[in-house]
């Protein structure tokens, strides 16, 4: 990385329609942003390893490797980079399907250039945030989640999680007992607020709680209508 890279990151834009990519481009070079460009999976991936960039734009429609596939082998190699991913796919659905290969943000198209920036800043910022922390273990009931190897356990049983919902069980455990809206749950996992329109919380919630009451566990984490959740036993 050279001396420039050090003081402005940079960002690598995976995208296959040219007109999209010049466009994101000079807007970030505009902002100070040192800019690369791959047309599609293979060449993004070869840039990504060989250049490690502070965050990668990632189109989802891509020539041969799609950008789920381009996502899911970044992950396998760098857990840290962040990954912007942008689609014309917006059913939820697609949103959790793209969240669950290791995007850490989802943006649909056709999009602001404003709020593609201002997402931007917000995944640099949360990366620049980031120092490694010691591992912990929080226990809350029968429940245990270790922080050094991402596992959550129920009693003896092994829950194996995807990224978001790890992070999500994280922020329950950090806050036992504590009652957290949507905006700050929204805030906390995905950096950013989907609007009050958006039930991917709920999605998640949902998948959660089928993965920590699979064998008929007690429930632990429940809804506060008009609010949002929070991590308590049934008896509290």
């Amino acid at each position: 990385m050279s001396e420039d890279q050090t003081t402005h990151p940079f960002i690598l834009i995976i995208e296959d329609d040219a007109g999209v990519a010049r466009f994101v481009k000079r807007a970030l070079q505009t902002e100070g942003y040192i800019v690369d460009v791959a047309p599609d999976g293979e060449t993004g991936l070869a840039k990504t390893f060989q250049n490690f960039p502070d965050l990668i734009i990632l189109d989802w429609m891509l020539p041969g490797i799609d950008g789920l596939e381009v996502c899911r082998r970044i992950r396998t190699r760098d857990q840290k980079i962040p990954i912007l991913m942008l689609t014309a796919k917006d059913s939820v659905p697609d949103r959790v399907l793209g969240l669950d290969s290791g995007a850490d943000d989802y943006l649909v198209k056709p999009f602001s250039m404003d709020e593609l920036l201002a997402r931007v800043r917000v995944l640099l910022r949360r990366r620049r945030a980031q120092v490694p922390p010691k591992p912990k273990e929080y226990r809350f009931a029968d429940l245990v989640l270790d922080t050094g190897t991402r596992q959550a356990r129920r009693g003896d049983r092994v829950i194996e999680l995807t990224t978001k919902e790890y992070q999500l069980l994280e922020t329950f455990m950090r806050h036992p007992r504590q009652v957290l809206t949507r905006d700050q749950l929204y805030d906390q996992v995905w950096g950013y607020d989907f609007g009050r329109e958006s039930n991917v919380l709920d999605v998640y919630v949902r998948y959660l709680r089928r993965k920590l009451e699979a064998n008929g566990e007690p429930r632990l984490l429940h809804t506060v209508r008009g609010v949002g959740y929070v991590l308590r036993e049934p008896s509290e």
